[in-house]
């Protein structure tokens, strides 16, 4: 079903269009959020109160063009107060050992699960290690594929800045994970 469409039932409160909103842009918002605070539950429960902002504010964004720019500000902006309210809270307790035990491991081949959570580490850590602009356009460019021009908006940074800061970031992001990867600590030139 085209973007426009489907926005336009969500605003009458069609719920089968809205469920079906949600469902296309579900594993973005949560993946930008999982992103943004390292930990999977925190980004479900921070994914659900972006769709309630979503859902409440829909008239506020006038086409499917600027639609997924608006979900990725919206989720960047509850993400980013989510850490500022963190780290005035103190850490919630761990699971207990037995409520540990019970959970069981999705995956069809451990082996190759293994080596892509290897991978995906070796990336997060590397990534960690990148200013917090270049951090964010790596995420925004490469992982979430907006436009240049797009991210220049977001972050309200001028093109040409994006535009440097992207090929850096890109560079240094490399530079990191091969530094890592040979077992070096931070590694590579800034």
């Amino acid at each position: 079903m085209d973007l426009d469409l489907l926005l336009q039932r969500c605003r009458e409160r069609d719920e089968l269009a809205w469920e079906a909103l949600v469902r296309q842009f579900q594993s973005r918002v949560y993946g930008i959020a999982c992103h943004y605070l390292g930990s999977a539950e925190d980004a479900r429960d921070l994914a659900q109160d972006v769709f309630i902002r979503i859902y409440n504010n829909l008239n506020s964004c006038p086409n499917a063009q600027v639609f997924l720019p608006w979900v990725i500000r919206i989720t960047r902006n509850a993400s980013v107060d989510h850490i500022r309210r963190a780290k005035v809270r103190p850490p919630a307790s761990d699971i207990p050992a037995e409520v540990a035990h019970s959970l069981a491991a999705q995956g069809v081949n451990p082996e190759e699960q293994c080596a892509l959570n290897s991978r995906r580490k070796l990336i997060h850590r590397a990534l960690q290690q990148l200013s917090a602009l270049n951090r964010e356009v790596i995420l925004l460019k490469e992982i979430q594929g907006l436009a240049l021009e797009q991210i220049a908006s977001l972050l309200e940074v001028p093109l040409g800045t994006i535009k440097s800061r992207s090929n850096r970031a890109r560079l240094e992001l490399a530079e990191k994970v091969l530094a890592l990867e040979r077992g070096g600590a931070a590694g590579g030139v800034s």
